[in-house]
């Protein structure tokens, strides 16, 4: 359906008109212009639109929901409290005994606080999902749902950590001094490639574990998704080629993890919004060495150009880009090898529909 035409225009309106989602030239440039000019024309309007209020019905219920609880998470006791002797347990005076075991043998720190069970979730806000820059501040919303996702996934007490700065030593500096009072670090949306740097030296030189949910989180959830679409459809690790759409701190870590996992580096085409990454781009050699790296390993047949290029013949897309739809179209899904699998991965919106895909 022609991106101009007066069908795709109407079609469009009409999803406004059923969904609810506002004026036509607000939604267009937002979202529906992708997914209802490059969908199929024998889809239903009524089942577009259903796919569309349930993809969207998130958003509408968050701006509804957040300043109504006024937060995610709150600070319970775990011990009980029958009367105000109790507190003589809990706080001073009893409390200076478990504080002189603890000075004795520093270990027992996870027997006598929650320290074993308590993880800080600290970001800068520079990256938070596909919403780019947004500050400490606005990415607290984020960090709070990932807490919650924490306890009550995990049980693990998980405590929004969202610092003032942007630098990275400053960041480390911070986690350092931290580290007393967590059992472990979960680093979150930090902008590359200074989260490749923080990671590396916070895990090398804290007592406690550091985890990067962007890279090590991400990367075994679609290192472990792949694996079972490659089964499913019949295919070898070491003989598939992987198209990877975003070259940023996630799709570098899942490239790296999918590797281990037996895909040939050769066979991985990786692209970012410059195009394919392969030797002649020596741009990354001095600004970006994680990527220039990927640069090095992937890519043998050393393919330039875009993502049309990339993917065609793939036998997998992994996608971790800017917020779609429209991002992936569709046309590009039916130049990839059969049985084609797709992973659109962007936060929040991914780079193609899953039905767009399906269809293609």
């Amino acid at each position: 359906m022609p991106s101009d035409g007066s069908s795709g225009r109407k079609r469009v309106e009409c999803l406004i008109r059923i969904t609810g989602f506002g004026n036509f030239n607000t939604v267009k440039s937002a979202s529906l212009d992708g997914i209802s000019q490059s969908g199929s024309a024998t889809r239903p309007l009524a089942q577009e639109a259903k796919l569309l209020r349930r993809a969207y019905a998130p958003a509408r219920l968050a701006m509804k929901y957040h300043p109504y609880y006024h937060g995610k998470i709150e600070i319970a006791p775990k011990v009980p409290v029958n009367s105000y002797d109790d507190f003589a347990i809990w706080y001073t005076p009893g409390v200076a005994d478990p504080c002189k075991e603890i000075q004795r043998n520093p270990e027992r720190v996870f027997d006598y606080t929650n320290k074993s069970n308590s993880v800080a979730i600290v970001t800068d806000g520079t990256r938070v999902l596909g919403l780019g820059d947004i500050g400490p501040e606005a990415g607290l919303p984020v960090m709070e749902g990932k807490s919650l996702l924490f306890k009550y996934l995990g049980g693990v007490d998980a405590y929004p950590i969202c610092l003032g700065t942007k630098d990275p030593v400053q960041i480390e500096n911070a986690v350092r001094w931290l580290q007393p009072s967590f059992g472990g670090i979960n680093l979150e949306d930090i902008s590359q490639p200074k989260c490749f740097d923080i990671l590396d030296a916070l895990r090398s030189d804290l007592g406690i574990p550091v985890w990067h949910d962007d890279q090590q989180g991400t990367g075994t959830v679609v290192c472990a998704g792949l694996i079972s679409a490659l089964k499913v459809v019949g295919k070898k690790r070491r003989d598939s080629t992987i198209c990877m759409l975003g070259a940023g701190a996630a799709n570098i870590a899942v490239a790296r993890i999918i590797i281990e996992a037996g895909i040939t580096p050769g066979n991985i085409i990786m692209v970012d919004s410059k195009g394919i990454l392969n030797r002649q781009r020596t741009d990354l050699s001095k600004t970006f060495r994680a990527k220039w790296d990927m640069a090095l390993k992937t890519n043998k047949e050393g393919r330039g150009g875009g993502l049309a290029e990339a993917v065609k013949g793939a036998d997998a897309l992994l996608a971790m880009a800017a917020p779609g739809p429209g991002v992936v179209p569709s046309r590009l899904i039916r130049t990839m090898s059969d049985d084609p699998i797709v992973f659109a991965c962007a936060n929040p919106i991914p780079e193609i529909w899953p039905w767009e895909a399906k269809e293609a």
